[in-house]
């Protein structure tokens, strides 16, 4: 479930940048393709990590929340983020320093910004 590339960026962009939409996710740095976003945000939701809900205003249009599942997944990720920070160039040295003042507090903010949607 978790094994591609692709599958933990699109949770990552979710979780920590706040995407919600097809066009945010493609706009992501690491430039997935459309075919390949598609297939593995369908994944996502058969794993019941991300939710899609058709909007309200354009039903063409999804819009796609993490589960409690996919929440759940935020200290693992955390986790991750900071092991990559350690040992790799990132342009995330913010984002890192963040983690590792109140790693507890940033958890919780995850959630509490996940339980609202």
């Amino acid at each position: 479930m978790l094994g591609d590339r692709w599958s933990l960026l699109i949770i990552r962009d979710a979780m920590l940048f706040g995407s919600r939409t097809f066009k945010e996710f493609l706009g992501s740095y690491e430039g997935i393709a459309t075919n390949i976003l598609t297939d593995r945000l369908r994944k996502l939701e058969a794993y019941g990590i991300l939710r899609a809900e058709r909007h309200l205003s354009d039903g063409r249009k999804l819009i796609y929340s993490l589960t409690r599942k996919g929440i759940d997944l935020a200290p693992v990720l955390t986790e991750m983020v900071l092991w990559a920070g350690k040992h790799e160039k990132t342009e995330n040295r913010a984002l890192i320093r963040l983690m590792q003042k109140d790693k507890q507090k940033f958890l919780a903010g995850i959630r509490q910004r996940w339980a609202k949607n």
